[in-house]
C-alpha cells in the first residue's frame, strides 16, 4: 500500500461534496488529484479554506510571475527540507522555465543556479525569512527594492513564502509523499 499521509484519507464515498469538485476540477486540469488534496481532505472545511488561500496566492495573475513564486516554493521548500512541496512545486517550476536543471538546482542550493538578480533577491529574502524570521528588519527589503520590485510585489512574495512555510510545515509534519507524476512532470 502507498502511504500518502500518517493520517487517515478519506475516499471519494466519505469526501464532501465540495472536496469532491475540487478532486474532480483537479483530475481534469493535471489528470491527477495532488495527494495533498487527498490527505487534507480529512478536515474538509479547514482544507477547502487552505486551498482558497493558496490558490490565491499562488495560481493566479499578480505582482510576481508564476515562475517567481513557484521559485520562492521551491527555495522554501527546500530550506524546510518538506519533500512533497520540494518535488511538486520543483515539477512546476520546471514547467513554468522549461529549465529542469534550473529547479533541480534551486532545489538543492538557489546560490548556484543561474539567476536574476531580482530572483536571487527574491531567494535571499525567502532564505532569511524562512531560517531566521526573528531577524528581519525593514532593511531586507532594500535589496528586493535595489532589484526593482514594488511594495505590492514584495508584499505578494512574502505572503507567498508564509504559506510555504505553513504549508511545508503540515505537510512535513504529516509524511504527505508527492504523487509520482510530480516526478516526471517537465522533464
Amino acid at each position: 500500500m502507498n502511504r500518502i499521509s500518517w493520517l487517515a484519507v478519506p475516499d471519494e464515498a466519505t469526501a464532501p461534496e465540495g472536496v469532491q469538485k475540487l478532486w474532480a476540477k483537479a483530475q481534469g486540469n493535471l489528470g491527477f488529484v495532488p495527494n495533498v488534496f487527498h490527505a487534507q481532505a480529512l478536515n474538509p472545511d479547514t482544507f477547502l479554506a487552505w486551498w482558497h488561500d493558496f490558490n490565491t496566492l499562488v495560481n493566479r495573475d499578480g505582482h510576481l510571475t508564476n515562475a517567481d513564486r513557484e521559485l520562492l516554493a521551491v527555495v522554501v521548500s527546500g530550506l524546510n527540507r518538506c519533500v512533497y512541496c520540494a518535488v511538486s512545486h520543483g515539477a512546476a517550476l520546471r514547467d513554468y522555465t522549461g529549465d529542469a536543471a534550473l529547479a533541480d538546482t534551486v532545489a538543492v542550493n538557489w546560490r548556484h543556479a543561474p539567476l536574476t538578480p531580482q530572483q536571487a533577491a527574491l531567494c535571499a529574502y525567502a532564505e532569511k525569512l524562512t531560517l531566521t524570521p526573528a531577524h528581519m528588519t525593514e532593511d531586507d527589503l532594500r535589496d528586493l527594492r535595489a532589484a526593482g520590485l514594488n511594495d505590492h510585489a514584495i508584499l505578494e512574495a512574502t505572503q507567498v513564502i508564509g504559506m510555504f512555510n505553513m504549508t511545508n510545515r503540515v505537510s512535513s509534519a504529516l509524511g504527505f509523499t508527492p504523487n509520482a507524476e510530480y516526478h516526471r512532470q517537465g522533464r
